[in-house]
């Protein structure tokens, strides 16, 4: 019992490792004494410096993480895992069910991918590496799938020293969750990426318990998903017709989980109201192809006014390479080609653009959000040329964003679910977003909700108090069955205003074993754009 106290005992930090001023990477360590517990282990896509940052030392050794917490199956928040079970991580990746079995699948698909890309690399001489290598490959994830661990909706996970988790539905993805999780000395919320009031495909989004920290996701921070002022995705409907009118083909990147579910769902409605005509809708995309069984397998967290046949009907699958290479490079009939990746950034969606960008009889819908440095934001910001496999390819084609097909929460989604939170947190992390995004619903949450909102900078840490937003005794009972005998939490003895930004845990070069924060601290507005804190704060340093 007294190493399971010490373990668990001392303060709470955050440190941000990703999705910091930019959506990709999502990694957030929590340090609690001896313990060290990662949420989320995203990949870097995009800009070629964030990229870097997947072949650096991570921030920590590996085999010190006690445990992964997973939010969702997207590559920008799962797709490091492997990389870490490389370095040595050997412990439990907690997720939802549904997340174990999407994670297997991208993860999979992510080593396949990084692999063939460094052959090909090799092959065609256009890596400046000798030899090019992948971050990792299927051997290592085969090493992590043995990890991932499944764990239910609404109920308590004790996670051993005092510290809890707990999953509440975040209507994003099939699996996704916000994880709220309690130490003995705070609580804090991650939301993940949070779907719309109104998931197409899913049951919707619920409320979590509050915490006194909470960082939400700010993809779409700044702005409103359009409201279509006739008929739904009437711009997708238009382009098809065209399209098909002029004798070309639409390529539509997408997602392999959840967006292609969403993008097949619409052209049923659209085919059922002859919005669209009758052309083939192919798929070519394996991982797209083995989600839909996982969603198939499980109909309970769907809509109960969604029938799966509907959406797949006489959808043509390619699943083998070769099956990709003799549809790509052969002359068919006008058709509606869905393949990953979303945003161009790899898949077999490349050999699509290739072989089609160059026509301008051909069309290609971007049907999401496009990361910065991506060939899918580069077609959105009018590119005329496009680099894929060494070399640049013309843009002829037809470009449409459809920005209706969006699963994140938009501005006003994000605010009421900060809104609905109970009890309120002290303090808001604005993270998963670009700086404006991220800066703007800052600002928005501050004005509207008057609750303390940062934009955190990557690497920063942070102290987490109690807070005024509920600390440890505000959880709820827990319900499952305690993994380990540690003692349940008790309320920690002293508040804190807010986050304190600390380099490193150390005073003088002295090892600091816990940090006391004691302030009287009372708000005042100055005018317009200035609040003064008015009052003392005692911070007592306990020596390691």
């Amino acid at each position: 019992m007294a190493a399971a106290t010490q373990a668990g005992s001392g303060p709470t930090t955050l440190t941000f490792l990703g999705a910091t001023g930019a959506v990709t990477g999502s990694k957030y360590l929590l340090t609690v004494g001896e313990r060290r517990i990662l949420v989320d282990a995203g990949l870097f896509q995009g800009e070629r410096e964030l990229r870097r940052r997947n072949w650096a030392d991570f921030a920590v050794p590996p085999d010190t993480l006690t445990d992964i917490l997973l939010t969702h199956a997207h590559l920008d928040h799962c797709g490091y895992l492997p990389a870490l079970v490389k370095a040595g991580f050997q412990g439990p990746i907690w997720c939802t069910a549904a997340t174990v079995r999407l994670a297997e699948i991208v993860l999979r698909d992510a080593a396949y991918l990084q692999e063939r890309d460094a052959l090909d690399a090799a092959e065609g001489g256009w890596s400046r590496h000798r030899p090019p290598m992948p971050l990792y490959d299927t051997r290592d994830v085969e090493r992590t799938l043995p990890l991932l661990t499944a764990v239910d909706y609404d109920r308590d996970l004790d996670l051993g020293d005092g510290c809890y988790a707990r999953y509440t539905r975040a209507g994003h993805i099939l699996g996704s969750a916000s994880v709220r999780v309690e130490t003995p000395s705070s609580t804090v919320l991650f939301s993940g990426d949070l779907g719309r009031h109104d998931h197409p495909v899913l049951r919707p989004r619920e409320v979590p318990p509050g915490a006194a920290y909470v960082l939400i996701e700010t993809t779409y921070g700044d702005r409103e998903h359009p409201e279509p002022r006739n008929l739904p995705h009437e711009g997708l409907a238009d382009v098809i017709r065209r399209t098909v009118q002029r004798g070309g083909s639409v390529l539509v990147p997408a997602f392999a989980v959840d967006r292609t579910e969403v993008v097949l769902k619409v052209l049923a409605d659209m085919r059922r109201h002859d919005r669209i005509p009758r052309v083939p809708i192919v798929v070519n995309s394996p991982m797209a192809l083995a989600a839909l069984a996982v969603y198939r397998d499980l109909p309970d967290e769907l809509r109960g006014d969604l029938d799966l046949k509907d959406l797949l009907g006489d959808v043509r699958e390619i699943r083998t390479a070769e099956e990709s290479r003799t549809y790509t490079l052969s002359r068919h009939e006008s058709s509606i080609i869905i393949s990953s990746s979303g945003m161009a950034t790899g898949g077999r969606v490349l050999h699509h653009l290739e072989r089609m960008l160059p026509d301008p009889r051909n069309a290609v819908v971007l049907t999401g959000y496009q990361a910065a440095g991506t060939r899918g934001r580069a077609l959105v910001e009018g590119a005329t040329r496009l680099k894929m496999h060494g070399q640049y390819v013309g843009v002829k084609a037809e470009i449409l964003q459809d920005s209706e097909f969006s699963v994140h929460a938009d501005a006003s989604d994000l605010i009421d679910w900060l809104r609905d939170l109970h009890p309120a947190p002290a303090t808001v992390f604005c993270v998963h977003g670009e700086p404006d995004p991220a800066t703007a619903l800052a600002a928005r949450i501050e004005r509207e909700l008057g609750l303390a909102a940062v934009v955190p900078a990557l690497d920063e840490v942070v102290v987490l108090g109690a807070g005024a937003g509920g600390g440890a005794a505000t959880r709820p009972a827990a319900t499952d069955t305690p993994r380990s005998a540690a003692p349940p939490p008790t309320s920690p003895t002293t508040e804190s205003s807010g986050p304190v930004g600390v380099a490193s845990i150390s005073c003088g070069g002295i090892p600091i074993g816990g940090v006391h924060v004691e302030t009287d601290l009372r708000p005042r507005q100055q005018d317009d754009r200035t609040i003064v804190l008015e009052g003392t704060i005692t911070i007592r340093l306990d020596p390691a």
